[in-house]
């Protein structure tokens, strides 16, 4: 992810709905891996950590948490914000085996070239038992200029996603859908232009419209449905 996409991120993911509901999910997870633990929490580790949104909701949960990112940008904005944050590649982590309770790869292995060699990081540095909360888009029907500006190799099925963790020696416990309900408006808005959504340029009202559509998705019985984002919680074995 290059410096100009960062800062786009930082600006706009405290009032962005996508941002907010996604961290609205990670809260969600962290809270149940907390309620899990009977040691309590511990070391979580968010990879690809962009502007450190997500990290801060790891602290904000008691979470001794690092930030990881390959952009010095992204390093330098989380330091800023007083997040612990190192300098490093999905492939090859500056963290030693074993030790994380937690961590996050949300939006990340859509990027890696060998996502393979990601996923057995992600598990080479948790410890035995040690979660991981995986977010990638889904479904190779929605490929778009959306994603080819946001640098992306793939987009994953259930069962290659599936399979990639278990690859990595990690058991998954949960596969859902996000973004279910606003699928058929993604998928015509992102064939129809040839270009880049800009979410910043978003209008207040259609921001919060967007919002409390994502909300309702998370009260209707839909997760196994078809969406735009795969999320998967899974385990070290």
């Amino acid at each position: 992810m290059d410096t100009i996409e960062i800062q786009r991120i930082v600006e706009v993911e405290d009032d962005n709905w996508w941002y907010r509901e996604r961290r609205a999910i990670v809260a969600k997870e962290v809270r149940r891996s907390a309620a899990d633990r009977a040691g309590g929490r511990e070391r979580a580790v968010d990879i690809g950590a962009a502007g450190g949104g997500n990290t801060r909701v790891l602290k904000d949960h008691g979470w001794r948490a690092v930030a990881i990112d390959s952009s010095e940008t992204a390093v330098d904005l989380c330091l800023s914000q007083g997040i612990d944050a190192y300098h490093g590649d999905a492939c090859f982590l500056p963290l030693a085996s074993g030790e994380q309770d937690l961590a996050l790869a949300l939006n990340v292995l859509e990027h890696v070239e060998d996502d393979r060699a990601a996923a057995a990081e992600i598990a080479r540095v948790l410890r035995p038992g040690g979660e991981v909360l995986v977010a990638v888009p889904c479904d190779m029907t929605l490929w778009s200029a959306h994603d080819v500006a946001l640098g992306r190799v793939r987009r994953y099925s259930r069962q290659a996603l599936t399979d990639l963790l278990e690859e990595a020696g990690l058991a998954v416990e949960r596969l859902w859908s996000w973004n279910v309900l606003l699928r058929p408006l993604v998928r015509l808005r992102r064939h129809r232009t040839a270009h880049c959504e800009d979410m910043a340029h978003l209008h207040p009202y259609m921001n919060e419209a967007l919002h409390l559509v994502t909300a309702l998705e998370r009260l209707l019985p839909v997760k196994s449905w078809p969406g735009v984002t795969l999320f998967a919680r899974a385990h070290r074995l």
